[in-house]
């Protein structure tokens, strides 16, 4: 039972007299058998015999002490730490007893020997872990009924409870998966030993689970919304998997099926469908299995280890809206006519269009006085309507699908807060001197500022011929304006293609299957005008290009990002031709206008945003809401007023406040804990300093720890060698579990205590200095020797 054991002189002051009596001797045995009448060897070992002998007795003088350090019984801390989640109530193939059945014999059984020794040399604490951590004394609270394993935060817990204390080990019952560790590790520097017991490292029974969701939305019309559901299966290498989505009426929207992966590899299942609603919506995933030979339809669900992974519950947001969208046109043309029909029954957006219908210059050159700028028919106007005069001077602009009456009345916007109202805007057929230069430089802080989305339409005004270069909108564009020795004008008829990179982007396309887009294409109308540009911007994506009559090739539409906005040309100036040959009850046109807009608005930010983060590594996993705040410049809005309201799965009611960022300026944050599994909505409503409302804003998030909790069936044994190694601990095998135990006290451990034993009093010590004098004297009197 000695942990440590090392050898102390008593009496310093005699180790010189007794090294000096020592050489003496030694000096005399040398010469007495130097010449000694026997063979040498006889004469090294009676020597050798005889040093020894005299040597023991010499050390006595010096009593030396045998310094042991054992352990203190009762000194020392040990924690068992035990896990209460519900993955332990899964039984592994051809057991009789469930791995948490197996933990509670451990644990409550009154004839646990280990359970006593441990008691005898240890001052044991005892914990229950699920979503946090519980003290118990006898373990009689196991049920195996909690909803999480946080197992990353029960061990910090501990290390934070016990620091500075004389903690000799943790002894870990678990199986290794945890709700709250992104990875298999844990900063668990400073924590004494961690032993992990090893238990159900069986095949697990059969089972099909879902282990990951993903949900991304896209700008293509017929399934904007992709939820990817990643389905594990335990024990099956044949059989047929079945899912289904369901909405929050109860009823299925979709519904996959495929085979089970021979070899056990995740199977991905993907549903794509257009939710009919905007903010947040709620949509269970439900997978089964039948058998191999079954029908999917009308077979029987195969019986699993457990049905609480088969479930999972994913939320949609598709915004609120409606988001306005500017068009600005030179002159009125059909391509109005066809976006405006387009996007009329679409709900989540709102154009309003801002067209020329007469040019700056006047019709007529009137004469009037030197100096006279305005028209000499409104001469003996008073002088307060001087302004009242130039205005008949100014182009004519016709404003459609305003809000009110305000909207673009003094012609296109010259501040900030009038165009970032705005997530879009669309200039078409209009050339530069329709701006003023500063109008130009807001319309570049609309894109890389506020984050907007521009989109340049091809026509007799636009890019090089609407005398763009050098301007500030020509930095937004994914082309060069400046000539270039590969530009020449295409000639007419020009035909449509999707490059390599159109193909991967969604919205570009109009059918969702390649034969059906080709054929698509070829039965598109030819073009005629076009903005021949050949130079593209580094970083732009050429997503279609035109093949002329020459079989040359230009590129069509090309986009890039620009700070935090994006951009689009597109070159072509006559889409309307595709309008006026579409087929009954077949809008094409339409619907790609629509997902070009859709595109333009993607990710723009509005005046509120929220982020949700689900905090799994802390205690009790709360959730943390940040509202983010802006002005109506787009600018950081401090001061504010941020009220939640959060209704959870029972139908509460809920208030929170949210409170500034220390981090970031406009930022509000609020946590809130959810308890109930299911899906929760939250109604942020928020006022500026001065009391008057910005707006309103809904998001939502579910709970799903049943589902996190048997995400995997398998003991995670890479993750608790993690724990060991990490602490300097080791794996313990269950039927090793009391041998490791004994084994505890010969190990160093925090608090021992030391006994000094003096050498010279054993008599081990001189019965040796006897016994080599005695076998000295015999080996001399064999050999006959004095």
């Amino acid at each position: 039972m000695n942990l440590t054991a090392t050898l102390v002189i008593g009496a310093r002051d005699w180790l010189v007299p007794a090294a000096g009596a020592l050489g003496v001797v030694l000096v005399l045995l040398v010469w007495g058998y130097r010449h000694a009448a026997a063979t040498s060897r006889v004469r090294i070992t009676a020597g050798l015999l005889k040093a020894m002998g005299i040597a023991a007795l010499a050390a006595c003088l010096i009593e030396p002490l045998w310094s042991v350090a054992r352990f203190r019984p009762g000194a020392n801390l040990f924690v068992i730490l035990a896990d209460n989640s519900q993955s332990l109530r899964v039984k592994d193939r051809d057991a009789e007893q469930t791995r948490g059945q197996q933990f509670h014999a451990l644990l409550t059984d009154d004839l646990a020997g280990w359970r006593v020794r441990l008691g005898q040399d240890f001052d044991v604490r005892s914990y229950l872990f699920d979503a946090r951590l519980q003290r118990t004394v006898d373990f009689s609270e196991l049920k195996f009924d909690g909803q999480a394993s946080a197992l990353g935060s029960a061990l910090r817990t501990v290390k934070e409870r016990y620091k500075g204390r004389p903690l000799a080990g943790v002894l870990l019952l678990t199986d290794g998966n945890a709700t709250d560790l992104a990875d298999a590790s844990t900063d668990l520097e400073g924590l004494a030993p961690v032993y992990p017991v090893i238990l159900g490292e069986g095949e697990p029974a059969d089972d099909v689970g879902i282990t990951a969701t993903t949900v991304s939305q896209t700008s293509f019309e017929d399934a904007p919304v992709a939820i990817q559901v990643e389905v594990t299966t335990s024990g099956l290498r044949e059989g047929t998997i079945i899912g289904e989505l369901i909405d929050e009426r109860g009823q299925t929207v979709a519904r996959k099926t495929e085979p089970v992966s021979p070899d056990g590899r995740p199977v991905s299942l993907r549903f794509q469908i257009r939710p009919v609603r905007s903010g947040p919506s709620f949509y269970h995933v439900k997978v089964t299995a039948v058998r191999a030979g079954e029908d999917a339809d009308s077979g029987d669900p195969m019986p699993e280890a457990t049905l609480a992974n088969n479930d999972r519950l994913v939320v949609v947001d598709r915004g609120t809206g409606p988001y306005p969208v500017l068009y600005v046109s030179g002159r009125p043309n059909w391509e109005f006519k066809f976006l405006n029909r387009a996007l009329a029954d679409d709900d989540q957006i709102d154009l309003v269009g801002l067209i020329r219908i007469a040019r700056r210059e006047p019709k007529f050159d009137w004469r009037g006085r030197a100096g006279e700028s305005s028209n000499p028919l409104f001469r003996g106007f008073k002088e307060g309507d001087v302004e009242e005069a130039e205005r008949y001077d100014e182009p004519v602009l016709i404003r459609l699908n305003v809000s009110d009456e305000k909207e673009l009345r003094d012609g296109f916007p010259k501040t900030a807060e009038t165009l970032f109202r705005y997530h879009a805007l669309i200039l078409d057929d209009v050339e530069s001197e329709f701006f003023t230069q500063d109008q130009m430089a807001l319309i570049r802080r609309f894109v890389s500022e506020r984050g907007g989305g521009f989109l340049m339409l091809g026509g007799f005004a636009s890019y090089r011929h609407g005398q763009y270069q050098r301007t500030p909108i020509a930095d937004l564009l994914p082309v060069y304006l400046h000539a270039a020795s590969g530009d020449v004008q295409p000639q007419p008829p020009l035909r449509i293609k999707l490059s390599r990179e159109g193909w991967l982007a969604p919205w570009v396309r109009l059918r969702d299957n390649e034969m059906d887009e080709q054929k698509r294409l070829k039965d598109m109308p030819h073009f005629s005008i076009f903005s021949g540009l050949r130079s593209v911007k580094p970083g732009a994506s050429v997503l279609s290009r035109v093949e002329d009559a020459n079989g040359n090739e230009h590129p069509a539409l090309v986009v890039q990002r620009f700070g935090r906005g994006r951009c689009g040309a597109m070159l072509i100036g006559d889409l309307w031709r595709w309008g006026l040959r579409k087929k009954e009850g077949d809008d094409d046109l339409a619907k790609a206008w629509r997902q070009t807009v859709r595109w333009l608005i993607a990710d723009v930010p509005a005046r509120l945003g929220v982020e949700i983060e689900e905090r799994r590594d802390e205690p009790n996993a709360p959730v943390r809401l940040r509202v983010r705040v802006r002005d109506r410049e787009y600018q950081a809005l401090e001061n504010a007023s941020v009220r939640l309201t959060i209704r959870p799965p029972d139908g509460a009611s809920i208030s929170l406040e949210g409170e500034p960022s220390l981090e970031q300026a406009g930022v509000y944050e609020a946590e809130y804990v959810p308890r109930q599994p299911g899906a929760y909505r939250a109604t942020i409503n928020v006022t500026d300093p001065s009391g008057v409302p910005v707006g309103r804003i809904e998001a939502g998030w579910t709970s799903n720890p049943a589902a996190e909790e048997f995400r995997s069936l398998r003991t995670d044994r890479q993750r608790l060698e993690s724990f060991a190694g990490a602490t300097g601990g080791q794996l313990v095998p269950v039927d090793e579990l009391e041998s490791f135990v004994r084994s505890l006290s010969t190990r160093t451990l925090p608090v021992t205590e030391r006994s000094m034993v003096p050498l010279w009093h054993r008599p081990a010590v001189f019965l040796f200095a006897i016994a080599c004098l005695i076998l000295e004297w015999g080996l001399r009197r064999f050999r006959g020797l004095p």
